[in-house]
């Protein structure tokens, strides 16, 4: 079969790491693999059916695609490019709803805390007249402000005070900011920087590694310098990150789980999750299954 490996990445930037990966993989299993550039994708309308064309000719044939999805802006418009490969009936991992869904994270807290899955204390604003009743009903300051599209560890900030959080707040939505909703979080001081990403790939739980923000700083992602160690996948943990990712209905995810005094709760689910980090920690070979899962969904399996 031909794997189709869809990346945003900048033409000028090399593919990542997890690219190569899954490309070195599909081919290891017998397969042919080829990395995309959105960038040089075409969606044509001419009454013609959907197609998309690459560089401006007509795109190669694949059996099947997986999306590397790394966007952070205008993400329902470029994930509209996922949306047309499976107009064109392109079995796709993970789909365009399910990317979408995970890039929200409001709509994940929505969708999580309303199927019961344990979530952190959030109140949604767009105003500052209700920003410290919003501090108070999470448990009080120190708390979370939260960019629900931000990605990476950028746009979320940690505010000691009320007074603080407004002045983040003033700065943000005072200096052209292209939307004023902020998700006010509590703030898990007990996590010590602390949480655990759990990779899933369909039904199971592959791997997870704890991830420790550094001195100074309370995100613990790894682009932020979080270090990392193995740890096993607890039952627990395990439930929590599937049912996570299939409320979504992603294939493949990233799903960030943080210790509270009244249990784990799901920090984010991502569903662009990189893999080297996992991989070299754990040394579980990640992007092997990922490939056979987007096999088998290809022969009606999954």
């Amino acid at each position: 079969m031909v794997i189709g490996i869809l990346s945003y990445r900048p033409v000028s930037r090399q593919v990542t790491k997890e690219e190569s990966m899954l490309k070195k993989a599909a081919v290891a299993l017998g397969h042919k693999a080829r990395v995309f550039r959105a960038s040089r994708c075409q969606l044509v309308y001419d009454g013609l059916g959907e197609r998309v064309l690459y560089n401006g000719k007509k795109f190669p044939k694949i059996d099947v695609l997986i999306p590397r999805a790394s966007i952070v802006s205008n993400v329902d418009i470029r994930l509209s490019l996922v949306k047309q490969f499976q107009l064109m009936n392109v079995p796709v991992v993970n789909e365009y709803m399910s990317i979408a869904k995970a890039k929200n994270k409001l709509r994940t807290q929505q969708i999580l805390h309303s199927l019961g899955l344990p979530t952190l204390r959030t109140v949604v604003i767009e105003n500052y007249t209700t920003l410290s009743d919003a501090i108070d009903k999470v448990g009080g300051a120190p708390v979370i402000l939260k960019d629900p599209f931000g990605s990476y560890g950028s746009g979320v900030i940690i505010a000691e005070s009320k007074r603080a959080a407004r002045s983040v707040l003033d700065a943000i939505w005072c200096n052209g900011y292209s939307h004023k909703i902020m998700m006010v979080q509590e703030y898990v001081e007990e996590s010590g920087g602390r949480d655990t990403r759990v990779f899933v790939i369909g039904d199971k739980a592959i791997a997870a590694m704890e991830r420790s923000a550094q001195a100074e700083e309370f995100r613990s992602n790894v682009e932020l310098g979080g270090v990392t160690s193995a740890v096993e996948v607890s039952d627990e943990y395990a439930q929590i990150a599937v049912k996570s990712a299939k409320a979504l209905g992603l294939e493949v995810a990233g799903v960030d789980i943080i210790e509270t005094k009244d249990g784990p709760a799901v920090l984010e689910v991502n569903g662009n999750p990189g893999f080297k980090a996992l991989e070299e920690i754990t040394g579980v070979d990640v992007a092997t299954p990922i490939i056979e899962h987007a096999l088998n969904k290809v022969a009606g399996e999954v």
